[in-house]
């Protein structure tokens, strides 16, 4: 929850040609409000992974779409990111712990049972947290608190890349913007940075 780093970064979205064209030409995205989306809800970038962006693409539609039907692409966009619940600094990490002893208080008094994050190692399917960053954002709506511009937040996900390593394959910074406001424009992302 700071504006203590640099503002601006570049982050890629993943998505089908067909989106991806209309974007460029200027119509608005589209929020993700999925009940496991790992940072809640929010228009979803991968900072400065292009590469990452066409894989998750590609991994994505080969789901949604029978074959011959999709093509994969990504989006880069300049975004600034405002004021940040920023989940690899102290505070934001803090803001987040408050928040689910919040959330799950209220989920005990109503008796309804906390959501789960699960999915295998890398908890592919975040729906506690999702519904945790949710609940700090209603927090802030209902106190009359500045709401966030964007989310941010570092997972380490994937294999080892070498035996014994603390580096993950697929490690990457994820950023969910909530104020599309923050989008200062799209570019069409050159081959050579997603090969």
């Amino acid at each position: 929850m700071h504006r203590l780093s640099s503002s601006f970064v570049l982050g890629y979205h993943g998505c089908q040609r067909q989106t991806g064209e209309k974007l460029l030409a200027g119509e608005p995205f589209v929020p993700s409000e999925n009940d496991y989306d790992w940072l809640g809800p929010g228009i979803y970038f991968w900072e400065s992974n292009p590469r990452r962006a066409m894989e998750w693409a590609a991994l994505s539609h080969q789901r949604k779409y029978p074959e011959g039907l999709s093509e994969p692409f990504v989006v880069g966009a300049a975004i600034d990111l405002g004021f940040c619940l920023d989940l690899l600094s102290s505070n934001g990490l803090a803001a987040v712990k408050a928040a689910h002893e919040d959330f799950a208080y209220h989920l005990q008094m109503s008796n309804r049972p906390l959501p789960r994050n699960s999915g295998g190692e890398d908890l592919l399917s975040r729906r506690l947290d999702c519904a945790v960053l949710g609940h700090l954002h209603d927090i802030r709506s209902r106190s009359i608190q500045p709401a966030f511009d964007t989310v941010r937040g570092v997972f380490i996900e994937g294999a080892p890349i070498y035996p014994n390593s603390g580096f993950r394959e697929k490690t990457h910074i994820q950023i969910a913007i909530c104020n599309p406001d923050v989008i200062k424009g799209v570019f069409r992302v050159p081959q050579k940075d997603l090969e």
